[in-house]
């Protein structure tokens, strides 16, 4: 219908508006791509084979440990635990993370002062950036990035400013730690405006364990500019094969300027509970205080008690090792097929993500893919196809990378290992039909 069109009432002619759009939105929607066409919304399940294997979306679908549900469904038969929480969390929660991460972060941490509990760590990111960024503030990130963090920096007027890591060029599979940072580029991504810089290690999608060196070098490019640094170490709990996590925070003189992101919901597989904490000094963690409580107020009170137990126990049953080890057998199997396939992939060193290199995935030039597809990254196409026509879904790296970029992610597609046993060998042995659609 065109803005107006004409109707009679009683042989009279009269105007009806077109009322579909009165109020104009914000302009930071479409800044912060909120409302274009997601890769999430493309993959979803009701758009591929009502069988397909979902490895795409980074759920799992397994529950969290016995233990962890039996202490949510006692702190939801208790009257306190239903009502509202204090907006830094409950205190028995506090106290389990400061008696979980002060070691690790080589201090006493004050549970009143250093440890916020927020709804996700994504929230507790959004509250950072509410409390710390001024309009036309800019904020670096490494791509390929975490695709929350571009609209919550331009919801808050913050400027993304982007620094890709470079994959490897050698043929066959590799390491994590082979996508690399050039810190000349980074150099010259600061600017006078620059605010803040984000780190995510272990690293989602790539699986990057930042190095010691690595992030030295990032310590001394934030302590020259004075930068905010977020560190981003939601997978804290799942690095492989001895590799060493450091935490940025604990390096010389960047206690003051960062803030660590944590998350319940990758420590017990519970992504849907939505609790998540921030530590760091007073003076980050005391103004997110302020923005959060005007944001959410509290978090879920019960869960919170739930993840509480979960955190004084995990340790004293060996969870955290055997969750660990159990996860490496995951991805093993997963790699194990992509070999089998004679795949380029990525190795990663943390999280639960490998990437694979669909560079060599041909279709028919006639297929028909849909339009949601068209005009996007050639990864959009291949994982497509892959789902359509294998069984398999992943998520097209491209949709982590600013326009400039994409050419880097479209060589990628993302397959997540967070699933059973039993899942990922039926997804492997789906993929080796790949084989037949390999250049």
């Amino acid at each position: 219908m065109s803005p107006s069109a004409e109707t009679r009432t009683n042989g009279a002619a009269s105007t009806k508006k077109d009322r579909s759009n009165l109020i104009p939105f914000s302009s930071r929607l479409k800044e912060g791509r909120a409302l274009a066409q997601d890769v999430w919304s493309i993959f979803n399940a009701a758009n591929l084979p009502a069988d397909c294997i979902n490895l795409g979306q980074g759920y799992m679908n397994f529950p969290p440990p016995e233990w962890v549900k039996k202490a949510a469904e006692e702190a939801l038969n208790q009257v306190a635990t239903n009502h509202y929480s204090h907006p830094k969390g409950r205190i028995r929660l506090r106290q389990a993370l400061k008696e979980h991460y002060s070691a690790d972060f080589g201090r006493e941490l004050d549970v009143d002062s250093e440890i916020l509990i927020t709804s996700g760590a994504n929230e507790g990111q959004y509250s950072v950036f509410v409390a710390f960024l001024e309009q036309g503030d800019e904020v670096i990130m490494f791509e390929p990035f975490f695709d929350q963090y571009l609209p919550s920096v331009t919801f808050n007027g913050g400027i993304p400013v982007y620094v890709p890591l470079h994959p490897p060029k050698h043929d066959g599979k590799h390491s994590s730690s082979e996508w690399t940072i050039d810190f000349d580029e980074l150099r010259r991504a600061v600017t006078p405006r620059t605010k803040m810089i984000i780190v995510n290690t272990p690293q989602n999608p790539v699986g990057k364990v930042f190095t010691r060196h690595e992030l030295e070098q990032i310590a001394a490019i934030a302590e020259e500019h004075n930068l905010l640094v977020m560190s981003d170490e939601v997978y804290d709990s799942l690095v492989f094969d001895d590799n060493e996590h450091v935490r940025i925070a604990t390096l010389p003189g960047m206690w003051d300027r960062t803030v660590t992101v944590g998350s319940a919901g990758k420590m017990f597989a519970a992504t849907g509970w939505r609790v998540g904490w921030l530590i760091g000094p007073a003076s980050i963690i005391q103004p997110t205080l302020a923005a959060t409580t005007r944001i959410v107020f509290c978090s879920n009170s019960p869960l919170q008690e739930a993840a509480a137990v979960g955190i004084e126990e995990a340790k004293k049953r060996g969870f955290l090792k055997k969750q660990r080890d159990e996860y490496a057998e995951r991805r093993d199997i997963l790699t194990a097929g992509f070999d089998k396939l004679g795949m380029k992939y990525t190795n990663p060193q943390g999280s639960y993500f490998v990437l694979l290199d669909i560079s060599s995935v041909k279709w028919p030039e006639d297929y028909p893919f849909p339009q949601s597809v068209e005009g996007r990254g050639r990864d959009f196409k291949a994982c497509w196809f892959i789902a359509m026509e294998v069984g398999v879904s992943s998520i097209p790296v491209s949709e982590f990378y600013c326009e400039e970029h994409t050419s880097i992610g479209e060589n990628y597609a993302r397959f997540a290992f967070c699933k059973d046993v039993d899942t990922l060998k039926q997804a492997v042995e789906r993929l080796q039909n790949l084989k037949k659609f390999i250049a």
